[in-house]
Formats: structure tokens, sequence, C-alpha cells
């Protein structure tokens, strides 16, 4: 009787455990949420620029609205680690496509619809190249006061559809650390990867 209690009991633990592990992060202040997603983007651009963010209860909203053309985009509180992004207002209808896929929860469908999607005329993708910004580090390294991560990672990904490795002359497979390489190539999401030598972080997908 005391084996079989002894079991129940390292059960329960496994299970309070596991269940603490997965407990949702908390959602940043709006404030700070402003202050880390801005240092996405170039400085010249972070006062001035719309920064999308979450409400208290996980919707997505518009924090701050801004006067120039670069949307930023604070840290999702579903993911582990503090990552945010940067990207022109040309680029916004193919990402809010791409969360509004996720939050359907069709992933696997995110790139086919969204490219037949941009073939039919019925979803925008700018034709001329864009980029996109992403500043990442552990949740434990955001220092709240700055909007500033200690020892943040930054990559750095330009769209170019249809782009190919002999139209750009770039590799389509990661090579030397930090070079640019052309992943996707020949697809309507086409981009060259310039990543930091050492990743430090895991790339997500747009």
């Amino acid at each position: 009787m005391k084996k079989v209690l002894n079991v129940i009991v390292c059960t329960l633990l496994a299970v309070s455990a596991s269940a603490q592990a997965k407990k949702p992060k908390p959602i940043l202040p709006a404030d700070v949420q402003i202050r880390v997603a801005v240092m996405a983007a170039p400085k010249e651009f972070r006062d001035s620029a719309t920064v999308l963010g979450y409400t208290p209860d996980g919707k997505l909203t518009v924090l701050r609205q801004g006067t120039n053309d670069m949307i930023c985009l604070a840290p999702n509180p579903k993911q582990f680690g503090v990552y945010v992004y940067a990207y022109p207002k040309s680029l916004e209808p193919f990402m809010a496509r791409g969360r509004e896929l996720t939050a359907q929860g069709k992933l696997r469908q995110k790139d086919s619809t969204r490219e037949a999607e941009i073939k039919s005329g019925k979803l925008f993708m700018p034709k001329e190249a864009t980029i996109m910004y992403g500043y990442w580090g552990k949740d434990e390294a955001l220092v709240p006061e700055t909007g500033e991560i200690k020892d943040g990672q930054r990559r750095y990904v330009v769209y170019m559809p249809y782009a190919t490795g002999a139209s750009t002359g770039l590799p389509t497979e990661p090579a030397e650390p930090g070079m640019p390489w052309l992943m996707g190539a020949g697809t309507y999401k086409a981009h060259i990867m310039i990543n930091p030598p050492d990743m430090g972080g895991h790339s997500h997908s747009h």
C-alpha cells in the first residue's frame, strides 16, 4: 500500500511540475512591449513606428499608431523567449495573413494558401525587395526599462519573390557563418537570410 501511495504522490508531483512548466507567460505591460518592439527597427524609424502588441487578455492590437512606414511587432506571449520584429507597412498584408492562418491552426496550409492568394491578386505581396528585422533573446535577459535584451541577437530577412541562386549569386543553403544565403529560392517567399555567425536562437517562420 505504501508503494502505491508513493507512486501516486510521484505521479501528482510530475503532473504539477508539468503544469507549472506550461504555465503561460505574463503579458508584458504595453509600455514595455513598445520599448522592446521598436528595438528591432533601425534607430531612425523607432520613434515614429506603429507598434502592434497584446492586450491583457492576449489579443493582438495597435499599441501605438505611428507616422512612418515601419511596423514593429511586440513579443508573442505564447512563445518562449523574447522575439520582436520590424518591417515596412507594405509587408503587413502578408504578415497579417500568416498570423491569421496560424491562429486558425492552418500551419501546414499557410504557405500554399498565401501563395495561391498572391497569385490570384487577393493578397498583396511587394514585388520589390523588402526587409524584416528580427531581434531576440531570453525572457530573463529583457531589460524592461529600456527594451534592450542582454546578449540579444539580430537577423535580417530580405524578401525577394521568386529570386533564385542564379539571379542573385547567393548560395541556396547556409554556407559560412554570417554569410547571406537565399532561402525558398524560386518561390513566392524567397528571401535572403542574414544571420549572426552564432545564431543563439531559433528561426521563426512568417
